[in-house]
């Protein structure tokens, strides 16, 4: 089964930098720009194939999303891969978004006066299964052990980000259990 990344608010998030980096760490070179609208990019070593990209420059573009979609086809027929994975590896930050999934670990610092430390969800971020570091305090953080401890379900609101490959969930809000 193929997955294509139709969701605008995903789409539109992906800035033009992320991309131009992505594209050069993957072997792409810019062959050429229309100032201030698009940056075309080929691939050398794969000459044969044709294959060309054009990236946006501005995101506030009308169709800045379908580009983004038509790039992200692009690649995963260039890369063999989905376009998730693809997602996965482009993907920096994503604000006010809501994660479902399982506490699978607890962390509680050493001597704290304060009812607060980290935990680690594994929910869904794109269509896949990943680990996800969340700092709580007070009465989430006891949710969380909560949750932890009966293997329940939870839900919780922030800005995900992505740290030395690693996605964590800034700014938390709302951690519940999920009502199944």
């Amino acid at each position: 089964m193929k997955a294509i990344i139709s969701d605008v608010n995903i789409l539109n998030q992906l800035q033009p930098q992320q991309l131009e980096i992505y594209l050069k760490a993957k072997g792409w070179r810019e062959h050429s720009r229309i100032p201030e609208k698009v940056s075309i990019w080929i691939r050398d070593t794969y000459s044969e194939d044709k294959l060309k990209i054009q990236l946006p420059i501005d995101n506030n573009f009308d169709d800045y999303a379908l580009r983004i979609s038509e790039i992200l086809e692009i690649l995963e027929r260039a890369e063999n891969r989905s376009q998730i994975d693809i997602l996965g590896e482009l993907i920096a930050n994503y604000p006010n978004l809501t994660i479902q999934g399982v506490v699978t670990q607890i962390m509680t610092p050493p001597n704290s006066d304060i009812l607060s430390g980290k935990i680690t969800l594994l929910g869904i971020v794109f269509d896949k299964m990943q680990e996800i570091k969340v700092e709580l305090a007070n009465h989430e953080y006891v949710t969380a052990i909560k949750a932890y401890q009966e293997r329940l379900a939870v839900a919780c609101t922030g800005d995900l980000m992505k740290e030395n490959n690693v996605f964590v969930l800034k700014n938390p809000r709302k951690f519940q259990i999920e009502n199944i």
